[in-house]
């Protein structure tokens, strides 16, 4: 009988070329080898125009994308539980109709 394996001791080590970012805006592209995440800036001069300025592009495999996307349910919904549902629409009025990204 065999006794179980221990998960190994994961290290979290921050390269020197380590940034952290922040991003308003993320576009996913999507191929038959992996899932791309696009993150940018999104500002807008007047209603009836938004430039999205991408800074960070994320490659992920399928595997990786479903795992991200696991991570991410479980802590959105302890989020909305402590602090209350979100929404996805847009607070101030001045923002442009259309679809959230």
């Amino acid at each position: 009988m065999s006794t179980p394996a221990q998960p190994p001791q994961v290290n979290l080590v921050q390269t020197p070329d380590y940034r952290e970012s922040y991003a308003n805006s993320v576009q996913v592209r999507v191929s038959v080898w992996d899932f791309q995440l696009v993150f940018g800036l999104a500002s807008s001069e007047s209603p009836e125009e938004v430039t999205i300025r991408n800074h960070d592009a994320i490659f992920l495999s399928p595997q990786q994308a479903k795992a991200l996307f696991n991570v991410l349910g479980q802590n959105l919904a302890q989020y909305e539980q402590a602090f209350g549902a979100l929404s996805l629409e847009p607070q101030n009025h001045n923002f442009p109709e259309g679809p959230v990204n």
